[in-house]
């Protein structure tokens, strides 16, 4: 009878002690608290700009931080902004100039962090092309997916370069920008990106130059952000916080480790758009420089630079009425 009692005793204290140690494994993961959802809707298909988010994911700093979060990809591009704004996803990345044409137009959309910090949308014209500067474009032709945006900025940099913009054709070409450009329809490029058609391009023995719309009169302003809604920032700027904290030790694992973090992302690729490893290494070499907010923390988002893109867009028309830039973002 002792001898039963001992044994019995012995295996009560050790489930004991085993729900112990989950409660406190519980409470470590997800710092004594259960874990907030959050939806992420990504600009477009998961790729190398993407890599920090799922290191973050991946490594658990989202959990350390309370937070268990839903990355979606978006079934069109228009998407992001406008399930933000009705609070249908929590958070998404979108486009410093769309965030400020969306101020124009009264939605409610607020950035809260600068992800990649330069354009990555440039003008491109083959390698062996006579194009040298933004005022050879005249009586050429220029492929584009028909984004108001893209005309804004050839008109700028036509102007600035001392050329006249009129006597260029726009040509849309939809999303087939690499056809257009590889089989010789246009002259030149806008619309496509240095990190992904241009090394498409050149993999396909199209190689390829690049000039830069901010050397050429147009702000060098973020390519990509963060946005939450105006209601979704004043309510919980706490998660807000908690995400930069996580997605900043994501980024600072792939700036420690590319070769990793971007394994770890190609884990998460879209089986509609399946990755080429080639690519998206020398697509992360071209992406880490444009992220880094130097001295500032990752993710910083300098007034200036959202002055000039406000009143760059206002000159040239994208947005219609007066706006403060400073409504347009917020550094947590």
């Amino acid at each position: 009878m002792k001898k039963s009692f001992l044994i019995m005793f012995c295996l009560l204290l050790f489930l004991l002690l085993t729900a112990c140690g989950k409660g406190e494994a519980d409470k470590n993961s997800a710092g004594g608290e259960k874990l907030e959802k959050v939806s992420l809707m990504l600009d477009w298909y998961p790729n190398a700009v993407h890599s920090f988010l799922f290191v973050a994911k991946e490594k658990g700093y989202f959990k350390e931080q309370g937070l268990d979060v839903d990355i979606q990809m978006p079934a069109d591009t228009n998407d992001p902004l406008r399930l933000v704004a009705a609070n249908k996803v929590d958070m998404a990345i979108s486009y410093q100039p769309e965030v400020l044409v969306a101020r124009g137009e009264q939605i409610p959309v607020q950035s809260f962090a600068a992800l990649v910090r330069h354009p990555l949308n440039q003008l491109m014209v083959a390698a062996n092309s006579p194009i040298q500067s933004p005022k050879d474009l005249e009586g050429k032709t220029i492929g584009y997916p028909t984004i108001p945006l893209d005309e804004a900025i050839i008109h700028t940099m036509m102007k600035s370069d001392g050329g006249d913009a009129e006597k260029v054709k726009m040509v849309d070409i939809g999303w087939d920008l690499i056809p257009a450009m590889a089989t010789k329809k246009t002259d030149a490029l806008i619309g496509g990106y240095i990190n992904h058609e241009k090394l498409l391009l050149e993999k396909e023995g199209h190689p390829m130059r690049t000039l830069n719309p901010a050397d050429y009169g147009v702000p060098d302003y973020y390519e990509l952000v963060l946005v939450g809604s105006e209601k979704g920032l004043k309510e919980k700027p706490a998660v807000f916080k908690k995400f930069i904290a996580a997605m900043t030790q994501g980024q600072k694992y792939v700036v420690d480790h590319p070769e990793e973090g971007l394994s770890l992302l190609m884990k998460h690729e879209e089986k509609s758009s399946p990755l080429d490893k080639d690519i998206e290494t020398k697509s992360l070499e071209i992406l880490l420089p444009l992220m880094d907010a130097k001295e500032k923390p990752f993710g910083y988002q300098d007034p200036e630079t959202w002055n000039k893109a406000a009143k760059w867009l206002k000159e040239t028309k994208m947005i219609k009425q007066n706006i403060k830039a400073a409504d347009a973002f917020k550094n947590l």
